[in-house]
């Protein structure tokens, strides 16, 4: 039975949220024209999380959350990337495509809260308040600086998380996770701090969690075997670079 079926959740807000707490959420997602990314395979991938002890999942497009929902019972963190010709926001720019991956079955919504403008104008607390309202659902802001975490609070986010630090033209360029961003914004904001973007070993895991993160949001480094593999190509005589 899908969410349309059933009705948006009743759920309070903090019960979902708290469902993360201290967890690992998995980003179950795959770049267009991997073999995985087809909605069995994501949610064989969500399963196996589920299995190896993850307390949520992160999820992209209607028909792979729906999958999802069919075999886990954990929290889902929906979005959908949709690209418009008059922004470069794309992840879930707009009402519209939240209320799409709600109906497929998420439980929190999660978009692009950075200071770019969005399509057609749409005003980020605006957009908030209507999820928040009319899907009755929580939101996460997925932000790049300390500022628009800061304004992703006051439009009335429930969670702020560092999911696109670094991939705006203005924000803080490192190697790996940004740390430092889960510590500004911990101290910042009194809503929860989800740390993604980047993050590859337990170590850099355990350091989110020290600095305060709420939960923390790990794809790549599980999720995309073709990445995995060629970590570790990278490593033989044949992977390595002639002399």
């Amino acid at each position: 039975m899908n969410r349309m079926q059933r009705g948006f959740s009743s759920r309070p807000f903090s019960e979902t949220v708290e469902r993360i707490r201290n967890g690992l959420v998995v980003s179950c997602q795959a770049n267009e024209g991997d073999p995985m990314d087809r909605p069995e395979h994501l949610a064989a991938f969500a399963k196996s999380a589920e299995l190896g002890g993850a307390c949520g999942i992160r999820a992209c497009g209607a028909e792979n959350i729906a999958a999802i929902r069919a075999r886990v019972a954990l929290p889902i963190i929906a979005i959908d990337k949709v690209h418009h010709p008059d922004s470069a926001v794309y992840i879930t720019p707009t009402f519209a495509d939240a209320v799409r991956v709600a109906k497929a079955g998420g439980d929190i919504i999660a978009l692009d809260a950075t200071s770019r403008p969005r399509p057609g104008g749409e005003r980020l607390d605006e957009l908030i308040a209507r999820i928040r309202s009319e899907l009755r659902l929580p939101v996460m802001a997925d932000v790049s600086t300390l500022e628009e975490g800061i304004a992703a609070e006051r439009a009335g986010a429930d969670l702020v998380a560092t999911t696109l630090a670094g991939y705006t033209e203005y924000s803080r360029k490192v190697g790996g996770p940004d740390l430092l961003l889960v510590e500004e914004l911990v101290k910042a904001c009194s809503v929860p701090v989800v740390a993604e973007g980047r993050f590859e070993t337990p170590a850099q895991v355990a350091e989110a969690f020290r600095l305060g993160a709420f939960a923390v949001v790990v794809g790549a480094a599980i999720t995309q075997p073709i990445a995995l593999t060629r970590r570790f190509v990278a490593a033989t005589a044949a992977g390595r670079p002639a002399e």
